[in-house]
């Protein structure tokens, strides 16, 4: 029986139009790779950023000094599933409906083109590791090849801290850091970066640390002592001022100062930064020793950002600066070095910034924008707010000098230009009312109210779905495995 579709006809569905074959390989041999970077509930304490001035990363730091560092970029949501699905399909977790971490994006955006597929779908190899998409939410359809390292160690007796508060826990770990997930992860990613591919790669790293619990080989504690330790800015009665509905979790803060641990948690969490950054330059490194230092797009981000007391909070699940505000930088071919940009940015702008370096179509549906203005000029007009939502009823507006944020019964206003730690609430001053409605005018106009399924209401058949199988989903290019470490089975 002849095929249903012809060759040409199944080249346009993959997205690669009229291109005859032999043409489309070559253009893709001259496609930069894209090395992804994610690290998980990193805030914004890294050195580049200036966020706390005993912060040690190095590694993060050199990679800014090669690219541009953007000081106001921003998560689309503070928790970890709707920042990653947001970031990952460009859509908007007010389009989505996908707003908290139990939600099943892929159920809520079922035709979305991942940005890994859209790679895949232009002749990539599209590789991850550790954690890129929310745990449970990864999806084999996404990925040529995933790499699931083992869990991470526990040192046992715990809770370390005595909290008794779940994995809200920190303490060192008895070990090399070769025996760690993380670790395994970097050395993973190395031995890929360090052999000749056939074809252009998508590689995705996800770091779990500085995530909670904060376990990671004593060598990173040793060189943080509690004694030394400065607490972040703090003011007692910030909360005063605020709607009842923005966050007033109050046990955290009372548990850790109660316990006399706020350094000591301060403490582990620069622990876990510097363990983290350590990961990071073992692929850098990998990646400059091998043979595509000089064809590959570096793009490192957070998901969204932590709190360690301001506010009386701990965690994240904030509208806040501390909760939003993350990391990113952008490295190789299409970026200014050593070049920092102050034009408010989102995580929603990566996809189609990374599609764009790499001449690839792009998306009628994306709802970020590149960056490629900001990369070649970073001073260059920009008049696109940053969003973050918490919620169908919460969300923020960033811009350069504004945080607005609208909460069901009340608002927040705060002028950074002058209040840098967000303590003097201006939305009830009258003086302020033309630029709360300018702000408020920015807000999404499309909230998404229909409930999305939750993993935990998933039928076991259908939840897993959701779960990506171990091993090789797809059969990658042949001559690309030589010497991989397989992932688990």
């Amino acid at each position: 029986m002849e095929p249903t579709l012809s060759r040409r006809q199944c080249l346009q569905a993959l997205g690669l139009g009229a291109l005859s074959a032999g043409f489309a390989a070559a253009q893709r041999s001259r496609r930069p790779n894209v090395l992804m970077i994610a690290i998980d509930d990193l805030n914004d304490w890294i050195g580049a950023l200036g966020g706390h001035p005993q912060s040690l990363t190095p590694n993060i730091d050199r990679l800014a000094q090669r690219g541009v560092l953007f000081r106001a970029a921003y998560c689309q949501a503070p928790s970890c599933n709707p920042s990653r699905a947001s970031l990952l399909t460009g859509i908007r977790p007010s389009t989505s409906g996908v707003y908290q971490n139990n939600d099943v994006w892929r159920d809520a955006m079922p035709l979305a083109t991942t940005l890994p597929q859209h790679f895949q779908l232009h002749g990539y190899e599209v590789l991850g590791g550790g954690k890129i998409f929310h745990g449970p939410m990864n999806e084999a359809q996404s990925w040529d090849y995933y790499y699931n390292p083992p869990g991470f160690l526990h040192p046992g007796d715990e809770p370390v801290n005595g909290l008794d508060m779940g994995h809200f826990d920190w303490g060192p770990l008895q070990v090399d850091d070769d025996q760690t997930a993380d670790t395994m992860l970097a050395h993973w990613a190395s031995d890929y970066l360090g052999k000749k591919r056939n074809r252009p790669f998508f590689l995705a790293c996800g770091f779990y640390r500085p995530h909670l619990p904060w376990y990671a080989p004593e060598k990173y504690f040793e060189k943080f002592p509690e004694a030394a330790t400065l607490l972040p800015k703090y003011l007692a009665n910030d909360l005063d001022d605020v709607p009842a509905s923005a966050p007033h979790n109050q046990r955290d803060h009372d548990n850790v100062t109660s316990s006399g641990q706020w350094k000591k948690a301060v403490a582990s969490y620069l622990a876990c930064i510097h363990y983290a950054d350590t990961n990071v330059g073992r692929v850098l490194d990998a990646l400059d020793a091998g043979p595509h230092a000089q064809n590959t797009i570096i793009v490192l981000w957070t998901d969204h950002g932590w709190h360690l007391g301001e506010k009386n909070h701990w965690r994240k699940f904030t509208l806040w600066e501390e909760s939003c505000r993350v990391p990113l930088i952008f490295a190789g071919p299409g970026s200014r070095d050593n070049r920092t940009c102050d034009r408010p940015v989102e995580l929603l702008d990566i996809y189609p910034t990374l599609i764009d370096l790499a001449g690839l179509p792009t998306r009628p549906e994306l709802e970020g924008r590149t960056l490629r203005p900001l990369l070649e000029e970073p001073s260059a007009e920009w008049d696109k707010p940053a969003l973050t939502s918490n919620g169908p009823d919460k969300t923020s507006v960033r811009t350069e000098r504004w945080r607005y944020t609208k909460y069901p019964d009340g608002e927040e206003l705060y002028d950074h230009w002058q209040d840098p730690q967000e303590w003097d609430n201006l939305a009830s001053s009258p003086a302020y009312a033309d630029v709360k409605a300018e702000l408020a005018a920015l807000l999404p106009r499309r909230t998404q109210t229909r409930k999305v399924l939750q993993y935990q209401d998933l039928p076991a058949e259908k939840k897993r779905l959701t779960e990506l199988p171990p091993g090789r989903r797809h059969k990658p290019d042949p001559d690309s495995w030589t010497g991989l470490k397989p992932g688990p089975n």
